[in-house]
Protein backbone atom coordinates (compact mmCIF):
# COMPACT_ATOMS: atom_id res chain seq x y z
CA UNK A 1 0.00 0.00 0.00
CA UNK A 2 2.79 2.65 0.86
CA UNK A 3 4.61 1.36 -2.58
CA UNK A 4 1.69 2.28 -4.38
CA UNK A 5 0.91 5.79 -2.60
CA UNK A 6 4.88 6.86 -3.05
CA UNK A 7 4.81 4.94 -6.86
CA UNK A 8 1.24 7.84 -7.47
CA UNK A 9 3.59 10.68 -6.68
CA UNK A 10 2.36 11.82 -2.97
CA UNK A 11 5.43 12.59 -0.47
CA UNK A 12 5.30 9.48 1.75
CA UNK A 13 6.97 9.12 5.12
CA UNK A 14 7.01 5.89 6.65
CA UNK A 15 7.57 4.19 10.02
CA UNK A 16 7.36 0.67 11.31
CA UNK A 17 7.57 -0.61 14.84
CA UNK A 18 10.33 -2.85 13.32
CA UNK A 19 12.58 -0.38 12.17
CA UNK A 20 14.11 -2.64 9.72
CA UNK A 21 10.92 -3.28 7.96
CA UNK A 22 10.99 0.93 6.73
CA UNK A 23 14.60 0.44 6.05
CA UNK A 24 13.84 -2.07 3.76
CA UNK A 25 10.92 -0.73 2.25
CA UNK A 26 12.71 2.79 1.43
CA UNK A 27 15.64 0.52 -0.33
CA UNK A 28 12.81 -1.12 -2.91
CA UNK A 29 10.98 2.46 -3.10
CA UNK A 30 9.88 3.19 -6.52
CA UNK A 31 12.70 5.24 -9.14
CA UNK A 32 12.01 8.75 -8.24
CA UNK A 33 9.62 8.63 -5.17
CA UNK A 34 9.72 11.03 -2.57
CA UNK A 35 9.98 8.93 0.56
CA UNK A 36 12.14 9.28 3.80
CA UNK A 37 12.10 7.39 7.31
CA UNK A 38 10.65 8.73 10.53
CA UNK A 39 12.62 7.60 13.81
CA UNK A 40 9.26 7.76 15.21
CA UNK A 41 5.20 7.73 15.26
CA UNK A 42 5.04 10.96 16.83
CA UNK A 43 7.84 12.61 14.32
CA UNK A 44 6.16 10.67 10.84
CA UNK A 45 2.95 12.35 11.61
CA UNK A 46 4.59 15.90 12.35
CA UNK A 47 3.10 18.19 9.31
CA UNK A 48 1.09 15.63 7.63
CA UNK A 49 -1.49 15.91 5.82
CA UNK A 50 -3.15 12.69 5.68
CA UNK A 51 -1.74 10.08 8.16
CA UNK A 52 -2.76 6.37 7.26
CA UNK A 53 -2.01 3.49 9.69
CA UNK A 54 -2.41 0.03 9.29
CA UNK A 55 -1.70 -2.20 12.26
CA UNK A 56 -2.70 -5.83 13.66
CA UNK A 57 -5.86 -4.44 15.73
CA UNK A 58 -6.83 -1.54 16.87
CA UNK A 59 -5.89 -1.51 20.07
CA UNK A 60 -2.64 -1.46 18.85
CA UNK A 61 -3.42 1.93 17.29
CA UNK A 62 -4.73 3.09 20.13
CA UNK A 63 -1.29 1.99 22.34
CA UNK A 64 0.81 3.60 19.59
CA UNK A 65 -1.07 6.62 19.87
CA UNK A 66 -0.68 7.03 23.79
CA UNK A 67 3.35 5.77 23.79
CA UNK A 68 5.64 8.43 24.36
CA UNK A 69 7.05 9.95 22.04
CA UNK A 70 2.52 10.14 21.52
CA UNK A 71 1.45 11.08 17.69
CA UNK A 72 -1.27 12.91 19.79
CA UNK A 73 1.03 15.60 20.59
CA UNK A 74 2.74 15.71 17.26
CA UNK A 75 -0.18 15.33 14.50
CA UNK A 76 -1.99 18.92 13.28
CA UNK A 77 -5.29 20.35 13.65
CA UNK A 78 -6.91 19.56 10.58
CA UNK A 79 -4.71 16.19 9.75
CA UNK A 80 -6.97 13.71 8.05
CA UNK A 81 -6.46 10.45 10.19
CA UNK A 82 -7.07 7.00 8.10
CA UNK A 83 -6.76 3.84 10.06
CA UNK A 84 -6.93 1.12 7.75
CA UNK A 85 -6.25 -1.48 10.54
CA UNK A 86 -9.19 -4.34 10.41
CA UNK A 87 -10.24 -3.14 13.35
CA UNK A 88 -13.42 -3.22 16.07
CA UNK A 89 -16.04 -0.49 16.08
CA UNK A 90 -15.57 0.14 19.76
CA UNK A 91 -11.98 0.94 19.55
CA UNK A 92 -12.41 2.48 16.55
CA UNK A 93 -14.50 5.47 17.96
CA UNK A 94 -12.10 5.75 20.76
CA UNK A 95 -9.53 6.24 18.70
CA UNK A 96 -11.68 9.16 16.97
CA UNK A 97 -12.46 10.50 20.27
CA UNK A 98 -8.81 11.15 21.21
CA UNK A 99 -8.03 12.28 17.69
CA UNK A 100 -11.36 14.26 17.53
CA UNK A 101 -10.22 16.43 20.68
CA UNK A 102 -7.39 17.87 18.62
CA UNK A 103 -9.37 18.89 15.72
CA UNK A 104 -8.14 15.76 13.70
CA UNK A 105 -10.91 13.77 11.81
CA UNK A 106 -10.80 10.27 11.78
CA UNK A 107 -11.66 7.40 9.11
CA UNK A 108 -11.64 3.81 10.10
CA UNK A 109 -11.14 2.17 6.44
CA UNK A 110 -9.95 -1.54 6.64
CA UNK A 111 -8.88 -3.15 3.15
CA UNK A 112 -9.41 -6.47 2.06
CA UNK A 113 -8.37 -7.97 -1.29
CA UNK A 114 -4.74 -9.32 0.08
CA UNK A 115 -1.12 -8.92 -0.72
CA UNK A 116 -2.44 -9.20 -4.74
CA UNK A 117 -4.87 -6.40 -4.26
CA UNK A 118 -2.40 -4.16 -2.05
CA UNK A 119 0.40 -4.72 -4.83
CA UNK A 120 -2.06 -4.17 -7.81
CA UNK A 121 -4.21 -1.05 -6.37
CA UNK A 122 -7.21 -3.24 -6.57
CA UNK A 123 -8.15 -3.04 -2.68
CA UNK A 124 -11.53 -2.66 -1.36
CA UNK A 125 -11.88 0.03 0.95
CA UNK A 126 -14.47 0.24 3.40
CA UNK A 127 -14.46 3.65 5.28
CA UNK A 128 -17.22 4.84 8.24
CA UNK A 129 -16.68 8.25 9.45
CA UNK A 130 -17.47 11.89 7.71
CA UNK A 131 -18.30 11.44 4.12
CA UNK A 132 -16.75 15.47 3.60
CA UNK A 133 -13.28 14.01 5.26
CA UNK A 134 -13.41 11.17 2.47
CA UNK A 135 -13.90 13.04 -0.10
CA UNK A 136 -10.46 14.77 0.97
CA UNK A 137 -8.43 11.93 0.67
CA UNK A 138 -10.18 9.88 -1.93
CA UNK A 139 -6.88 10.91 -4.09
CA UNK A 140 -4.27 9.34 -1.81
CA UNK A 141 -6.70 6.14 -1.10
CA UNK A 142 -7.21 5.56 -4.74
CA UNK A 143 -3.38 4.98 -4.88
CA UNK A 144 -4.14 1.87 -3.64
CA UNK A 145 -7.81 1.04 -3.91
CA UNK A 146 -9.88 0.04 -6.79
CA UNK A 147 -13.12 0.39 -4.58
CA UNK A 148 -14.02 3.09 -1.66
CA UNK A 149 -17.31 3.02 0.25
CA UNK A 150 -18.22 4.82 2.50
CA UNK A 151 -19.90 2.35 5.13
CA UNK A 152 -21.54 4.90 7.51
CA UNK A 153 -20.26 6.37 11.07
CA UNK A 154 -16.99 5.76 12.62
CA UNK A 155 -16.74 2.21 13.08
CA UNK A 156 -18.98 1.03 9.66
CA UNK A 157 -15.43 0.11 7.96
CA UNK A 158 -14.45 -1.95 10.55
CA UNK A 159 -18.01 -3.86 11.00
CA UNK A 160 -18.18 -4.49 7.40
CA UNK A 161 -14.96 -6.08 7.22
CA UNK A 162 -15.61 -8.03 9.97
CA UNK A 163 -18.69 -9.30 8.59
CA UNK A 164 -17.05 -9.78 5.30
CA UNK A 165 -14.63 -11.90 7.01
CA UNK A 166 -16.86 -13.80 8.32
CA UNK A 167 -19.13 -14.65 5.74
CA UNK A 168 -15.92 -15.72 4.25
CA UNK A 169 -14.71 -18.55 7.50
CA UNK A 170 -18.44 -20.13 7.06
CA UNK A 171 -17.86 -20.45 3.30
CA UNK A 172 -14.61 -21.73 3.64
CA UNK A 173 -15.59 -24.17 6.94
CA UNK A 174 -18.68 -25.61 5.50
CA UNK A 175 -16.84 -26.11 2.53
CA UNK A 176 -14.30 -28.12 4.01
CA UNK A 177 -16.47 -30.12 6.40
CA UNK A 178 -18.90 -30.89 3.19
CA UNK A 179 -16.01 -32.09 1.08
CA UNK A 180 -14.44 -34.11 3.84
CA UNK A 181 -17.93 -35.92 3.68
CA UNK A 182 -17.66 -36.21 0.25
CA UNK A 183 -14.02 -37.77 0.26
CA UNK A 184 -14.97 -40.26 2.78
CA UNK A 185 -17.73 -41.51 0.54
CA UNK A 186 -15.55 -42.35 -2.44
CA UNK A 187 -16.33 -38.66 -4.19
CA UNK A 188 -13.53 -36.96 -5.87
CA UNK A 189 -12.99 -33.46 -4.27
CA UNK A 190 -12.15 -32.21 -8.17
CA UNK A 191 -15.69 -33.69 -9.46
CA UNK A 192 -17.74 -32.51 -6.49
CA UNK A 193 -16.02 -28.61 -6.85
CA UNK A 194 -16.56 -29.11 -10.65
CA UNK A 195 -20.52 -29.42 -9.55
CA UNK A 196 -20.70 -27.57 -6.80
CA UNK A 197 -19.07 -24.15 -8.65
CA UNK A 198 -21.62 -24.83 -11.30
CA UNK A 199 -24.34 -24.60 -8.81
CA UNK A 200 -25.88 -22.72 -5.92
CA UNK A 201 -23.10 -24.22 -3.36
CA UNK A 202 -20.30 -22.02 -5.11
CA UNK A 203 -18.20 -19.41 -2.95
CA UNK A 204 -14.73 -17.62 -3.06
CA UNK A 205 -13.62 -20.86 -0.95
CA UNK A 206 -14.96 -23.32 -3.06
CA UNK A 207 -13.80 -21.65 -6.72
CA UNK A 208 -10.32 -20.25 -5.49
CA UNK A 209 -9.59 -20.93 -2.25
CA UNK A 210 -9.83 -25.03 -1.70
CA UNK A 211 -8.53 -25.61 -5.28
CA UNK A 212 -5.58 -23.46 -5.93
CA UNK A 213 -4.30 -24.29 -1.98
CA UNK A 214 -6.11 -27.23 -0.91
CA UNK A 215 -6.27 -30.03 -3.31
CA UNK A 216 -2.86 -29.11 -4.02
CA UNK A 217 -1.83 -29.24 -0.78
CA UNK A 218 0.28 -25.61 -1.08
CA UNK A 219 -1.60 -23.71 1.21
CA UNK A 220 0.42 -20.50 0.63
CA UNK A 221 0.77 -17.75 3.68
CA UNK A 222 -1.35 -14.90 2.42
CA UNK A 223 -3.53 -13.98 4.98
CA UNK A 224 -2.77 -15.64 8.66
CA UNK A 225 -5.12 -17.58 10.71
CA UNK A 226 -4.64 -15.38 13.84
CA UNK A 227 -6.39 -12.42 11.91
CA UNK A 228 -8.86 -14.23 10.89
CA UNK A 229 -9.69 -15.33 14.16
CA UNK A 230 -9.22 -11.45 15.26
CA UNK A 231 -11.81 -10.55 12.31
CA UNK A 232 -14.23 -13.40 13.04
CA UNK A 233 -14.69 -12.46 16.55
CA UNK A 234 -14.82 -8.94 16.28
CA UNK A 235 -18.12 -10.01 14.22
CA UNK A 236 -18.99 -12.61 16.69
CA UNK A 237 -18.89 -9.55 19.47
CA UNK A 238 -20.92 -6.59 17.11
CA UNK A 239 -23.50 -9.01 16.66
CA UNK A 240 -23.93 -9.88 20.42
CA UNK A 241 -23.36 -5.77 20.93
CA UNK A 242 -26.07 -5.11 18.21
CA UNK A 243 -28.33 -7.65 19.63
CA UNK A 244 -28.82 -9.64 16.79
CA UNK A 245 -29.28 -13.34 17.32
CA UNK A 246 -26.17 -15.07 15.14
CA UNK A 247 -25.26 -18.82 16.19
CA UNK A 248 -23.54 -19.69 12.97
CA UNK A 249 -21.25 -16.86 13.35
CA UNK A 250 -20.79 -17.48 17.10
CA UNK A 251 -19.98 -20.93 16.54
CA UNK A 252 -17.36 -20.20 13.10
CA UNK A 253 -15.71 -17.93 15.68
CA UNK A 254 -15.59 -20.72 18.39
CA UNK A 255 -14.27 -22.71 15.59
CA UNK A 256 -11.60 -20.49 13.92
CA UNK A 257 -10.23 -20.18 17.88
CA UNK A 258 -9.78 -23.44 17.84
CA UNK A 259 -7.73 -23.93 14.53
CA UNK A 260 -5.92 -20.66 15.50
CA UNK A 261 -4.83 -22.52 18.94
CA UNK A 262 -4.79 -25.84 16.94
CA UNK A 263 -2.16 -24.52 14.50
CA UNK A 264 -0.76 -21.68 15.52
CA UNK A 265 -0.11 -18.21 14.56
CA UNK A 266 1.94 -18.77 11.97
CA UNK A 267 -0.76 -20.77 10.18
CA UNK A 268 -2.41 -19.36 6.85
CA UNK A 269 -6.46 -19.36 7.28
CA UNK A 270 -7.05 -21.85 4.75
CA UNK A 271 -4.65 -24.17 6.73
CA UNK A 272 -7.98 -24.17 9.14
CA UNK A 273 -9.38 -26.97 6.98
CA UNK A 274 -6.18 -29.25 8.02
CA UNK A 275 -8.48 -29.59 11.85
CA UNK A 276 -11.43 -30.79 9.91
CA UNK A 277 -8.80 -33.38 8.02
CA UNK A 278 -7.69 -34.26 10.87
CA UNK A 279 -11.13 -34.98 13.17
CA UNK A 280 -12.45 -36.96 9.89
CA UNK A 281 -9.49 -38.77 9.17
CA UNK A 282 -9.30 -38.00 5.80
CA UNK A 283 -7.38 -35.51 3.38
CA UNK A 284 -9.01 -33.18 0.83
CA UNK A 285 -7.04 -34.03 -2.06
Amino acid sequence: MARRVAAAGHDLTVWNRTGVRADVFLASAPEGARVRAAPSAAAAVAHAEVVISCLSTSRDVLSMLRDPPSPLEAVGPGTVWVDCTSGDPPTSREIASELGARAVPYLDAPVSGGISGAEQGTLTIMCGGDPAVLDRVRPVLGSFGAKIVHCGPVGAGDAVKAVNNALMAVCLWSAGEGLAALCKAGVSPAVALDVINSSSGRSNATMNLIPRRVLTREFPRTFRLALLDKDVATAAAFARDEQVPSPLIQLTAELIRIAHDSLGDAADHVESLKLIEGWAAVEIA
